[in-house]
């Protein structure tokens, strides 16, 4: 995606499911969806082992949130997504984005193919930072 449709999706977008969201205060996705949350965001944390994250209650898949997604962020690694991609998919989330160091081709091509905007191999907190933080 180029920076004017991240930053439009960014804009855009209110509630992110973040899938693989820890409990654990050092962890990246703790980190990143803090960091999403003080901006504003409704972050909904998408983790089976969870009750709560970040004072919000966790669900154990996309197709437990009982509201509308508009980003599914995922932390997981790569051959976890086909699913994650197939959930969001079936929710109606708006977009999948993928953080950095997670990319998936096929996933990638059916979520688009379905209408979603894709974002791979970036990490949210850093886009939103460099496009719409200054």
């Amino acid at each position: 995606m180029k920076d004017d449709d991240v930053r439009e999706l960014l804009r855009g977008a209110r509630t992110i499911a973040v899938v693989g969201l820890s409990t654990d205060p050092a962890k990246a996705s703790y980190g990143v969806s803090r960091y999403m949350k003080e901006r504003g965001y409704r972050i909904i944390p998408v983790n089976p082992g969870a009750q709560e994250i970040l004072g919000e209650k966790a669900y154990p898949n996309l197709t437990a949130i009982p509201e509308p997604v508009d980003i599914v962020d995922i932390f997981r690694p790569p051959p976890a997504v086909p699913p994650i991609v197939e959930e969001a998919i079936r929710i109606g989330a708006k977009a999948v984005w993928m953080q950095e160091g997670i990319s998936h081709a096929e996933a990638a091509q059916q979520a688009e193919a379905a209408g979603l905007a894709v974002v791979q191999d970036r990490c949210i907190m850093k886009e939103h930072f460099r496009l719409l933080a200054r």
